[in-house]
């Protein structure tokens, strides 16, 4: 790394501890304070403007033996003599103003430290590996702007390990060229989450993510795609507020990603022809898949009930006979076989009866031979992701009902295929990594229902069966606490509300120095990035999701086939550009 000679004025006391040491050329300021708990503090260089000096910004201090990886926290100006602050120089006297800045008056940083790793002055500590801090670096330690190699060292690099663990997902405020990567094969290992509000480009975080896991290998994906963003190319709004066209996942892996389409008319009708069309049959839904629906069909408890009592007298029929329900009598004679109350049946009959009007939704008996869940896994576990849209029915109920009922069968068969697995220890029947990513999150995982719904054990429990998931969501108080503490890794946009900052740092150390750190990121392409698949958190300026991108995915080192490093792109990328 890039060093130079310190030059200190002989008036300083400290002078003499900074003889013949060299650190880094971008000096900010020295450490004056600090504690491990409370973090530390930093002197601005007189010569640094404060408007320069931005929250969330990734510095380091070199410290005695370690770089000290840290993050600005916030920023205060202070005065030497209170005197200065009662006859302070007129705005125009800029004479007198230069004369007390940095001696009757100077600018105090916070810093926290994330991270500490050797430094280049000890190559004899080399062999430790980045710890967690557990100590601090003494006073006046220099601190330094943090250079593109600071940012490889601590969040590796897409050319390691041949392109299939790293991947670019950002960069620091301020470094443009200097890419913060994911660690994708930790990131595939836990469930995840996406949080912002409205607005903050969720959406686009969501597609980078999934592309990575896609061009890495790492995971295979399911997604339950509501609004019809992700499979092929849909509009979507520009930096500068205008309608622009992106590329869907399918666009940019046409072998790599298959879709299936609730409503394949519309499918059609946009240019493309879905792989697969999906059905949903009434007798492979559960009073389970029913439960997430309670708030959006405003069903009471009662009602809800009544779904377990009938499913226990009809079996997988219960839902038909209830729908087949049309008279009194019928109201009538279900309630004396079941145990039910009348009006609670028939106010779940009316409840659930709109579903008979989508085409999608049957009451005929569902294939013994072959139907959507087959050939969902069939695409899984050839390495396809899958995209499931859902056209004309971006209902919430639709989504709720439809994703619940899928996922719920799924769990199942990866906990069967995890089991032979381990009888076996074959490595072919081992399942690939699956990522099931939900958006309006909230709905599957409110604490009321978490524990009852297959998302909610997933993130529980399924890491050790090979599932995980990608929780999008613009609302992470409304999700149990107990499943934001099982999320791995997070990509947090601006949040307004205080609740939903608290809960998105659910179960993350140094909460409350991040806290300010959320609140104030920008409204658009910024996200704070911490969590199990990274070393520290760091604030980052999001990756843009355009043509640049796309290029690079085509020239992604994980496409790359030849021994001495010679391009050769993947066949399908070829097609990237129309």
């Amino acid at each position: 790394m890039p060093r130079a000679q310190i030059r200190v004025r002989a008036a300083c006391p400290c002078a003499a501890m900074f003889e013949d040491t060299s650190f880094r050329a971008e000096h900010l300021g020295v450490i004056t304070h600090g504690s491990l708990n409370d973090g530390i503090e930093m002197k601005l260089d007189p010569g640094e403007s404060v408007e320069n000096v931005v929250a969330g910004t990734f510095v380091v201090i070199q410290g005695e033996q370690h770089d000290f990886f840290c993050m600005i926290t916030d920023v205060e100006i202070e005065a030497a003599n209170e005197q200065i602050l009662l006859n302070p120089p007129g705005p125009s006297d800029d004479l007198l103003r230069e004369v007390m800045q940095g001696s009757g008056t100077y600018v105090t940083v916070q810093l926290k430290p994330m991270l500490m790793m050797p430094n280049a002055d000890h190559p004899e500590l080399t062999d430790e590996e980045p710890n967690s801090v557990k100590t601090i670096p003494a006073h006046f330690s220099p601190v330094a702007q943090a250079e593109a190699d600071d940012v490889a060292r601590v969040f590796g690099d897409e050319t390691w390990d041949g392109g299939d663990t790293y991947f670019h997902v950002g960069h620091p405020i301020g470094m443009e060229e200097s890419p913060v990567c994911v660690d994708l094969s930790k990131f595939a290992e836990r469930s995840n989450a996406i949080f912002g509000k409205t607005g903050t480009g969720k959406t686009f975080l969501t597609r980078l993510l999934l592309a990575g896991t896609i061009v890495t290998g790492r995971a295979v994906n399911l997604v339950f795609d509501m609004h019809s963003e992700y499979g092929y190319g849909s509009q979507a709004e520009g930096e500068d507020g205008q309608a622009q066209f992106v590329k869907g996942l399918r666009d940019l892996f046409p072998s790599k990603v298959s879709l299936f389409s609730l409503d394949p008319a519309t499918t059609r009708s946009r240019g493309h022809t879905p792989d697969r069309d999906v059905h949903l049959h009434a007798d492979q839904i559960e009073p389970t898949d029913i439960l997430p629906l309670r708030d959006t069909l405003n069903l009471n408890a009662t009602a809800a009930e009544s779904s377990y009592l009938l499913k226990n007298q009809y079996g997988d029929q219960w839902l038909t006979t209830l729908l087949e329900a049309q008279s009194a009598d019928d109201f009538e004679r279900l309630a004396d076989e079941t145990g039910a109350h009348k009006n609670s049946i028939e106010a779940l009959r009316r409840k659930l009866a709109p579903f008979q009007e989508y085409d999608f939704f049957t009451t005929q008996p569902s294939p013994d031979d072959y139907d959507v869940l087959d050939a969902l896994l069939e695409n899984l576990g050839a390495g396809k992701s899958v995209v499931l849209e859902f056209g004309q029915y971006d209902d919430l109920r639709v989504y709720l009902l439809v994703a619940n009922a899928l996922t719920r069968r799924i769990r199942r068969a990866y906990e069967q295929k995890t089991n032979r697995y381990r009888q076996t220890q074959n490595e072919a029947d081992k399942p690939q990594p699956l990522m099931i990513t939900i958006e309006e999150a909230h709905k599957f995982l409110s604490p009321d229902i978490a524990h009852e719904t297959p998302f909610g054990k997933i993130a529980r429990e399924m890491r050790k069966f090979f599932v995980s998931l990608l929780v999008v969501d613009q609302r992470p108080s409304a999700i149990d606490e107990e499943v934001l503490s099982q999320i791995g890794t997070k990509m947090v946009a601006k949040l307004s509300d205080d609740k939903d900052i608290g809960a998105a740092l659910v179960g993350t150390s140094d909460a409350s120095s991040l806290r300010e750190i959320l609140a104030s990121l920008d409204a658009k392409q910024q996200a704070l990035l911490l969590g199990h698949a990274v070393p520290m958190p760091i604030v980052v300026k999001t990756r843009t999701y355009d043509q640049d991108f796309y290029e690079a995915l085509r020239t992604h080192p994980a496409t790359m086939g030849n021994a001495d490093g010679e391009a050769d792109p993947d066949e399908e990328m070829n097609d990237l550009f129309y």
